[in-house]
């Protein structure tokens, strides 16, 4: 593939080679990164920024706030621009965003730079329907589930990388790596990704029009989105107060603990590819109660053992573990599920179902810092479990 070939709407299997699948899948996960560098380095970015341990949630609801924007007003003008355009430009805004988080002393400037560092984020999700287009109909769960384990890697690396280069550096070397890697990134992506011209015919206003529309007419898009928006929040809710309790003085983990522990979270990449063989082979209901209940089952084996001991560690590892691997396999029978609904409208159902899962994981974030200030794990685990278990009442609805 070279910057001159374009993709039209007939999509075949060499349309989407091995070497293209690759490259996507770590396009999405280095973009992906960003949402998470932060994530396991609230206590030092809110220590140095001057932010109170209940509003350190902010550090990451931010980012997930201009995630969110930006998949509803940037990720549908897939639908309408040069996908490899809009990717590379988007790509950009993030890079500006992370170099300004790099620079920043105080909160606000922080925290003006995360919203934006979540805006251009959503480059990840312009990069999936792209995928989902080259690929045919008979494998297109596999691709997305391929380029997905992409972004799951990215998500999982994120955190320990950024503990790791914060414990050897600062947390401003993480931001400042981070604007590099982005701008080499759309350097590559602009010289070797096909065209992609869109089929629609209308304006940036009417395109935003017609996404409650979708909204309305496509039932399966709202429930894909929900049962995703319960599990999202839980992950979230996790994965922002878990490093809060591995420093508290009931485990005194380091940075570099923190970064250890995080690294547990990458085996559930593994239900990226997995969960889309499963699509593809019709098992797609099945394997969205399975996802539930593993997120559910995590939140309860987080209760094993004495707090702080070697027994409630190990669950707290496990725990990671099957959350990761419900979260990421759901997300995959989504996207499978609703870009099977129609080329022409790919772009606006993929922001619709990440931005309604995305204010739910922003909203878990929150919660979960205010719930861990209140009563600690043993109320932010709580509210963690319901999540999952109302996602399996609803399903039970279906």
């Amino acid at each position: 593939m070279t910057m001159n070939a374009t993709i039209d709407a007939a999509p075949d299997a060499r349309a989407v080679s091995h070497r293209l699948t690759f490259l996507l899948a770590a396009a999405c996960g280095m973009v992906a990164a960003n949402i998470y560098y932060a994530q396991p380095l609230i206590g030092p970015i809110s220590a140095a920024l001057g932010l109170s341990h209940a509003a350190a949630g902010l550090i990451v609801t931010m980012t997930q706030i201009g995630y969110g924007i930006g998949l509803l007003l940037i990720v549908p003008l897939g639908d309408l621009i040069e996908n490899r355009k809009l990717i590379c430009t988007v790509i950009g805004l993030g890079a500006a965003a992370l170099l300004a988080a790099a620079f920043s002393t105080q909160a606000l400037p922080f925290l003006i730079a995360a919203l934006f560092i979540g805006l251009g984020s959503v480059a990840v999700q312009i990069i999936i329907p792209y995928a989902a287009h080259l690929a045919p109909e008979a494998i297109r769960g596999r691709v997305v589930g391929n380029v997905s384990t992409g972004l799951m890697l990215g998500v999982m690396l994120a955190r320990p990388a950024s503990s790791f280069v914060t414990a050897a550096l600062s947390w401003h070397a993480v931001f400042f790596c981070s604007t590099a890697l982005m701008i080499a990134l759309a350097a590559v992506l602009w010289m070797t990704l096909p065209e992609r011209k869109p089929v629609a015919r209308m304006h940036y206003g009417a395109l935003l029009l017609s996404m409650p529309h979708l909204v309305r007419t496509t039932p399966l898009l709202r429930r894909r989105a929900l049962y995703q928006a319960f599990l999202f929040a839980a992950f979230s809710l996790f994965w922002t107060v878990t490093p809060l309790l591995l420093a508290s003085p009931e485990f005194g983990f380091s940075q570099r603990g923190i970064a250890l522990f995080a690294l547990a979270g990458v085996a559930g990449v593994v239900a990226a590819p997995v969960a889309g063989r499963l699509a593809d082979r019709g098992h797609s209901r099945v394997a969205t109660l399975i996802s539930m209940l593993l997120v559910a089952l995590g939140f309860l084996v987080a209760h094993i053992g004495a707090p702080g001991s070697g027994l409630n560690l190990a669950g707290l590892v496990v725990a990671a573990i099957a959350i990761d691997f419900g979260v990421q396999g759901n997300v995959v029978l989504g996207f499978r599920a609703i870009f099977a609904l129609g080329h022409e409208h790919r772009s606006r159902l993929n922001g619709l179902y990440m931005a309604t899962f995305f204010a739910a994981g922003a909203a878990g974030s929150a919660l979960g810092a205010w719930a861990f200030a209140q009563g600690g794990w043993m109320l932010a685990s709580w509210i963690g479990l319901a999540l999952p278990v109302a996602a399996l009442i609803y399903a039970a609805t279906e």
